[in-house]
Formats: structure tokens, sequence, C-alpha cells
């Protein structure tokens, strides 16, 4: 039985003088790095949710594209090109220019798996190159994006983010629904 206490007891002193090296290791770590400025800020939530489009668009086989959860929804590549298209209502307006899909880009132009693909690709290149462009001051100027009041850049921007994410939450429940896991719900 004192074996028992004194090897507890050892045990307990081992951990305990662990703590300050296990502190100490913490204290060594970088500090953070500074915040993005505020175009490289919308820039990267552009890429990220453009990322999970184009992986999504990409990873669905072609056969499942048109699969749809009940007669009342959009098909998986309706979805995919409405989510895709809508940036442009933030890519055009920027650029002083009429959003250039209503709605939904026409899937009759875009039939195969490829050149659906490479429309998202594009769509998402296309906001990038527009932000790129506007930079930090561009962030915070006006435009009329046809709505009942200016909106400033990065507004836009970040609204059609969440608007391209919402739909890529949608997407998810499309692969779900098939049996099929997304690549961003993958094990690294």
């Amino acid at each position: 039985m004192k074996r028992v206490v004194y090897l507890a007891a050892v045990c307990l002193a081992a951990v305990i003088s662990a703590i300050p090296v296990v502190a100490q290791s913490d204290a060594k770590k970088e500090p953070p790095k500074p915040a993005l400025g505020a175009s490289a800020a919308v820039l990267d939530q552009w890429n990220d949710i453009g990322r999970k489009l184009i992986a999504i668009a990409e990873d669905l086989p072609e056969d499942k594209y048109d699969y749809k959860p009940n007669p009342d929804s959009r098909t998986f590549v309706a979805n995919l090109l409405h989510a895709s298209g809508s940036m442009y209502f933030f890519t055009d307006p920027a650029q002083g220019k009429k959003p250039r899909y209503g709605d939904d880009p026409k899937r009759d132009e875009l039939k195969t798996k490829a050149q659906v693909v490479a429309f998202v690709k594009k769509c998402v290149e296309d906001g990038a190159a527009v932000i790129k462009s506007k930079g930090d001051a561009g962030m915070a100027t006006t435009i009329d994006a046809g709505g009942s009041r200016l909106y400033r850049v990065d507004e836009l921007a970040y609204g059609l983010v969440e608007h391209s994410g919402e739909h890529y939450g949608q997407l998810v429940v499309y692969y779900r629904a098939n049996g099929l896991v997304p690549p961003e719900s993958r094990k690294k």
C-alpha cells in the first residue's frame, strides 16, 4: 500500500513540475500576424467560398448534377450556377455595369460538367480581379447596385459571399442526400 501511495505521489510531482515547462513553451509562440487590409479581407472571404464552390463542382459525379430533393427545388447544377452567376451582382456593379445575368445563367449554354466547372472558376476569378483592382481605398467607395440605396463595395462583396455560402450549404445537403461526403467534410 505504501508503494502505491509513493508511486502516486511521484506521478503527481512529475505532472506538477511539467506545468511550468508547458506554460513556457506557450509563451514562446509567435505573435499574431497583423489584420488584413480591407481588400485583402474581402478577397480572402471571396476566394474561400469560391474554392468551396469549385471543389464541389469538380467533385460531384456528372450523373448527379440533375439531382433535386423534390420537384419544387433547383437541381444541384441549377443551384450551383445560381450561386456562382450571382457573384456578378457584385462584379458588374462594382465596375459600373448592369449584372450580366438575371436570376440564373442559362443551363442550355452550360451543358457539360467541364463547362459548368469552367463557369464557376470564371465567376470567382472575375470577382477576385475586381476586388484586387479596387484595393483598400476602393472598398469604401459607394456604388449603385440597382437597389433602393447605394452600397459600399465591400458591403456588396460580403453580401454575395454570404449568398454563395448559403447556396453552398444547400449543395452540401444534396451531396448528403445522395450518400456522398462533400469535399470540405472529408478527413484530411
